[in-house]
C-alpha cells in the first residue's frame, strides 16, 4: 500500500498546477491534501478524483485550512475531527478505518508570526491531537500523517541557528513531536534515513528558497512502533511542485 500526504496550499491552486497528472503517476492508494482552502461545492470537477472515495473535511471559514482524504481502500468509518472544538471548526484531521489500521490525516496550527498561536498550539492542539492517537493505538496500529509544522530536528532543516525560536522551530513545537513519538510512533523518514540531510518538503516562496534547496522538513507520516516492520520506503518528491510543500509518502508491505 502507499500512502501520500500533500500540502497543496490550495486544492483549486494546485488543480490547475498538475495535480491529476502527480496522481495518475504515483497511484496513491490513500492521498492525504491538507491545507485545501476549499469545501466540496467550490470544486465542480472531480474527474481529477475517479477511482477514489473523497472525505473532506472543510474549515468552516472559508477559504481557510481544511484536510481531505482520497482513498481506494474502502474505509470502515470515518472521524471529522480529534475533539477540540477550535481546531476541528479548522477542518484539521479525518480519521479512516483502513481495517488493519487507523490512517489520520492532520493539518497541524501554525503558531504564526510572533508566535501569536504557540501557546494555543503546544498547549491545546498537540495534546488533543496525541490523546486522540494513543486512543486509536489501543485498538490497532495508527498511521498519522500530514503537515505537522515542525522541524523537530536540527537535521530537519537547512538553517536551524537562523530559524531558532521562529514558529516551526521553537523548543515548545519541538518537545510536542518529541512525545508524539514517545507516545509509540515512529517518523517513517528518520526510521528508514537516520543521517540523511538536505531532505526537506517545505521551501519558503522567498529568495529562491526551493532552488538553492534551503528547505524545512516538516511533513510527516509516523505510524505506531509495533508496525513498523510493514515500512518498505519512504520518501519525499521533492521534485513535485505546485505548492510550496512536496509530497510525502511511505510504501507498506
Amino acid at each position: 500500500m502507499k500512502i501520500v500526504s500533500w500540502n497543496v496550499n490550495g486544492l483549486r491552486s494546485v488543480l490547475g498546477k498538475g495535480l491529476a497528472d502527480y496522481i495518475q503517476q504515483e497511484q496513491p492508494d490513500v492521498l492525504c491534501l491538507q491545507e485545501i482552502k476549499a469545501s466540496p461545492d467550490k470544486v465542480e470537477d472531480l474527474a481529477w478524483a475517479e477511482g477514489y472515495t473523497l472525505h473532506w473535511n472543510p474549515a468552516t471559514r472559508a477559504g481557510y485550512s481544511g484536510t481531505l482524504t482520497l482513498t481506494r481502500v474502502p474505509a470502515a468509518d470515518v472521524l471529522l475531527g480529534v475533539g477540540e472544538p477550535e481546531g476541528d471548526g479548522e477542518g484539521r484531521a479525518i480519521t479512516l478505518d483502513l481495517g488493519e489500521f487507523y490512517l489520520v490525516n492532520v493539518y497541524t496550527p501554525n503558531s504564526k508570526n510572533e508566535l501569536k498561536r504557540l501557546d494555543y498550539r503546544t498547549q491545546v492542539w498537540d495534546p488533543a491531537f496525541r490523546h486522540h492517537c494513543e486512543q486509536l493505538a489501543l485498538k490497532k496500529p495508527v498511521i498519522f500523517c500530514g503537515d505537522l509544522n515542525v522541524a523537530h530536528q536540527e537535521i530537519d532543516l537547512a538553517r536551524p541557528k537562523q530559524n531558532r525560536r521562529n514558529a516551526g522551530f521553537t523548543d515548545e513545537e519541538r518537545t510536542e513531536f518529541t512525545a508524539h513519538l514517545d507516545a509509540g510512533f515512529v517518523d517513517s523518514f528518520r526510521h528508514l534515513h537516520p543521517e540523511q540531510r538536505d531532505a526537506y518538503s517545505w521551501w519558503s516562496y522567498r529568495g529562491g528558497a526551493r532552488q538553492r534547496n534551503v528547505g524545512w522538513r516538516i511533513d510527516y507520516v509516523c505510524l505506531s512502533a509495533r508496525s513498523s516492520d510493514w515500512l518498505k520506503e519512504a520518501f519525499i518528491r521533492s521534485e513535485v511542485t505546485g505548492s510550496d510543500h512536496a509530497p510525502v509518502g511511505v510504501v507498506l508491505g
